[in-house]
């Protein structure tokens, strides 16, 4: 459960060439994208319950929205609605593999333009049929196998997805036309003026993660990118704790780090294949306050997950017992009652403490009460 990134063609960790780009250093930059936010402000509006911190904002926003722009808005919110589309990465899949971000939407725009239409129209099927990511195969424009697969399993998704999807293998062109004057119209509507504050925040996020990769190396930086990144600096491989899996590489490309003020609890990693590999990850999160595993939370829900153990729990939560006491209580042995305990102080559910030639047992409530919000941070991820 984690996508993984090969890294060798960066080179030495801890021997940075020289920059080449404001927020790079090497070959991993640090840069702010206005057209990654925009994405990130389209799924926060289409699904409000995953960022309660910004359900002010999405009000407001909702509150003044054109009518005609809000019917357009559902037209193809399945391209950021689950997540959102690696289109609104667009310069991720030019061919250097070596672009950055644009300053300006406008300049993102034009670089979306750059795709070609097997890139728009894979990258844009993506999560309306569910294709395949991270490998390379027959694309839906230029074998007929894959297209009929694609729309029948735009037909299984709905009359939306089918009506949107016969349209874009029709005419890819029109298409992207329609999407590029759609994002226009988001940015004079309500976007530009977020963007105005945003950037700044993202701006000042850029340059720190910068002067760390300066200063302590690629580790450091990506420890305070998030506690779900880990780097392997032997074997050349960054892992990424998620739901899912998957595998990218560098090669002779850079590695992009993407921050967004409107997206936790998501970390999200573009690792299409063929495509620059990218971690756009939130700023200013409180994730980082509690980091969490995949593999500790699935052990602390399997933990309790055991009817027996549920029974304990109701006792440990409300005083500290022995195993005697436990033992008791339940009618079972005390090495049954030690098994179940040790299971629960594995996955950090309880508290130990010794009280003269007796051995206490208590949950640990605050862990307990935790586990809700980090699944949902978990899965959403």
């Amino acid at each position: 459960m984690s996508v993984h990134i090969d890294i060798a063609g960066l080179g030495p960790m801890g021997a940075p060439s020289v920059r080449a780009e404001p927020g790079a250093w090497g070959k991993v930059a640090v840069v702010p994208s206005p057209l990654a936010e925009l994405g990130m402000a389209l799924h926060a509006l289409s699904e409000p319950a995953h960022h309660p911190g910004l359900q002010g904002w999405v009000t407001g926003v909702t509150a003044r929205l054109d009518p005609h722009l809000a019917d357009r808005m559902c037209e193809a919110d399945f391209l950021w609605r689950t997540t959102f589309s690696d289109l609104f990465l667009p310069w991720a899949g030019l061919p250097d593999r070596g672009a950055f971000p644009g300053a300006t939407l406008a300049e993102e725009l034009d670089q979306l333009d750059k795709l070609s239409d097997e890139q728009f129209v894979d990258a844009a099927l993506e999560f309306t049929c569910a294709l395949g990511y991270g490998g390379c195969g027959p694309t839906a424009l230029s074998d007929p196998g894959t297209r009929r697969r694609v729309l029948d399993l735009a037909a299984a998704r709905g009359p939306r997805q089918m009506r949107f999807s016969e349209r874009l293998l029709a005419d890819p062109p029109r298409i992207r036309a329609w999407l590029r004057q759609f994002l226009r119209d988001c940015d004079e509507a309500f976007f530009a003026e977020a963007w105005s504050r945003l950037r700044h925040q993202l701006a000042a996020d850029a340059r720190h993660k910068t002067d760390l990769l300066r200063r302590k190396g690629l580790a450091e930086a990506l420890a305070a990118v998030s506690p779900a990144i880990t780097l392997d600096e032997e074997a050349g491989r960054i892992t990424v704790d998620k739901l899912g899996d998957g595998r990218t590489a560098t090669g002779g490309g850079r590695l992009l780090l993407v921050p967004t003020s409107l997206g936790w609890p998501h970390l999200m990693v573009l690792h299409r294949h063929g495509w620059q590999p990218v971690l756009h990850y939130p700023v200013g999160s409180p994730e980082l306050t509690a980091p969490q595993t995949l593999e500790q939370l699935a052990m602390r829900m399997t933990a309790l997950s055991h009817p027996v153990r549920m029974r304990m729990c109701r006792h440990l939560a409300r005083s500290a017992h022995t195993t005697s006491e436990l033992a008791q209580v339940h009618g079972m042995t005390a090495p049954e009652i030690s098994r179940h305990l040790a299971v629960l102080k594995k996955a950090g559910l309880i508290t130990t403490r010794r009280r003269g030639r007796y051995v206490l047992h208590q949950l640990d409530v605050t862990v307990v009460a935790r586990l809700g919000s980090e699944f949902l941070e978990g899965i959403l991820r």
